[in-house]
Parts: structure tokens; C-alpha cells; sequence
């Protein structure tokens, strides 16, 4: 538990975003829900909201915290405390 534990505090958190249509976000704690038009996501410098059109996961890594998604951005916004729960969250999606 303390690899796993080490591993979750120490992630570097950046965002690369390629043609506004690929989008790598490192530093990824958790996504708390997603859909295709917003993502919802704990990372290591804040709460992550990315708002877009057709927006998908490509490549999810939990161990280093590395999200790809494509999709056209429109927005990208930080927010410290609570991230709010949208209706048919992730974990809601995955056991329908």
C-alpha cells in the first residue's frame, strides 16, 4: 500500500492539448464522472472540469494517473473543494 500510496501523492499534473481535439492530462487522482460533453476529475493541483462536444477516453492509466481524451474542448476550468456529482456518474455508467 505505501508504492500505491507514494505513487498518488508525488504525480506531476499537466495538460497538453493538441489541435483542441487531443487532450492528455497527467496527474489524474480520480474521474468522478464523464459523458461527451463533460468530464469531472480530481487531480493533483485541483478539481478538473473539461466541457466539449464528443468528448471520449482513449487512454486511461490509474497507476500514473494519465487520462487521453478526444473530442473538441471548448472549456477548461479548475476548482478548489467539492466536485459536484452530475447525474449517471461514472461509477453509474459502469454498472448499468
Amino acid at each position: 500500500m505505501d508504492k500505491i500510496d507514494s505513487v498518488i501523492t508525488s504525480l506531476n499534473h499537466s495538460i497538453t492539448i493538441n489541435e483542441r481535439k487531443n487532450i492528455i492530462i497527467t496527474g489524474v487522482k480520480k474521474i468522478e464522472s464523464f459523458d461527451e460533453e463533460e468530464f469531472f476529475m480530481e487531480t493533483s493541483m485541483g478539481n478538473l472540469t473539461l466541457k466539449g462536444q464528443g468528448l471520449e477516453i482513449i487512454k486511461l492509466d490509474t497507476y500514473q494517473g494519465n487520462v487521453s481524451i478526444k473530442g473538441k474542448l471548448d472549456s477548461i476550468s479548475y476548482s478548489e473543494g467539492q466536485v459536484k456529482e452530475k447525474d449517471g456518474g461514472l461509477f453509474n455508467k459502469l454498472f448499468k
